[in-house]
């Protein structure tokens, strides 16, 4: 068996990381593969089929449903970077990860919790400005102004988590355990070793929250603003009931999930079944990837008015098909 260190300048430097969070029997590991495989897929199609919904219909090229089209890709991004991985080490006897592949990971899970916070905060941008500021909203979001909200929803999650995985890289590791289903960059510094420097990882990491506490408190400032606005007309109840609603449950969705995570991974006992653990740990991965398509598809009355139009005309041309095979059949 290879070395999980090797040795340079007299100092061990960590080569493999052991996933040690999955403890299921063997016996459970097909069906729990099965599962998962299905649900994966089931997260690529119905977050595909929302895009592919948005990007062949003109009509539905608005900055709510553009920005929708953008939050539906970034929970493929997110996905990607854990159900690939996790499919693979059900197969494998052993969880390993290398050390390169651990930091990619880690900065896939982090941009995509931050991308995804950054494009609620600018979808309650959006709802704000067609609601309390209606006259304005055509003036305001153009479309320079949507591809620049969501190159800021892209970009600054990117930059921000580049820095942060750039810091734990340099850092000397003196463990090679994580007992997660997938790397976390937080975890990864909670293995340097003793002597090693962590001021600028903790600096990165308080700076990461208040920029990220900012764009909660602008989620909410909107939200204030919305429905003191809505409170004065039945026609903006009804407009904020059919476009807010499904971001709202949405954000609620989101951050509770995160919030359990984050609040288990500080402050959580290990006393908990590591199944449970599990769970925590990958909520956020589990219900907002699905939850948000289906929410959306439902919701927004013009995407279900497409999704429904789609299916009648399959329906239609269905008896036409079974009308030409019977023809021919008579004609034989």
């Amino acid at each position: 068996m290879t070395s999980n260190y090797f040795i340079m300048d007299n100092v061990s430097v960590v080569r493999i990381f052991f996933l040690t969070g999955l403890n299921e029997p063997n016996d459970y590991r097909v069906t729990l593969l099965t599962f998962t495989l299905l649900y994966y897929c089931m997260i690529l199609f119905f977050n595909i089929f929302i895009i592919m919904i948005i990007m062949l219909d003109e009509n539905l090229h608005e900055p709510m449903y553009i920005l929708l089209c953008s939050f539906c890709m970034n929970s493929i991004y997110g996905t990607t970077g854990f159900y690939p991985k996790f499919l693979f080490d059900l197969f494998s006897s052993s969880q390993q990860i290398s050390y390169e592949w651990c930091l990619l990971q880690a900065f896939v899970m982090y941009s995509f919790v931050a991308c995804e916070l950054s494009i609620l905060a600018v979808m309650a941008y959006d709802r704000y400005v067609a609601i309390c500021r209606p006259l304005h909203y055509q003036s305001v979001m153009t479309k320079r102004r949507v591809s620049q909200l969501i190159c800021f929803s892209w970009f600054t999650p990117f930059c921000i988590f580049s820095i942060s995985i750039l810091l734990t890289s340099r850092l000397k590791l003196c463990g090679v355990n994580i007992n997660r289903l997938f790397c976390v960059n937080w975890v990864i510094v909670k293995l340097a070793c003793f002597q090693s420097d962590t001021f600028s990882n903790n600096i990165n990491a308080y700076f990461t929250i208040i920029i990220y506490i900012a764009h909660g408190s602008f989620i909410i400032w909107t939200y204030m603003h919305l429905m003191r606005t809505c409170v004065k007309s039945k026609d903006e109840r009804v407009k904020f009931m059919q476009t807010c609603v499904p971001h709202l449950v949405s954000l609620l969705t989101f951050i509770v999930a995160v919030l359990f995570d984050l609040m288990y991974m500080r402050f959580g006992s290990t006393d908990l079944p590591q199944s449970l653990q599990n769970f925590i740990a990958i909520e956020f991965l589990l219900i907002p990837p699905v939850l948000n398509p289906l929410v959306y598809g439902f919701k927004l009355m013009r995407i279900r008015k497409r999704i429904i139009d789609l299916f009648s005309f399959r329906i239609n041309l269905h008896p036409l098909s079974s009308i030409s095979n019977k023809s021919k059949v008579r004609r034989k």
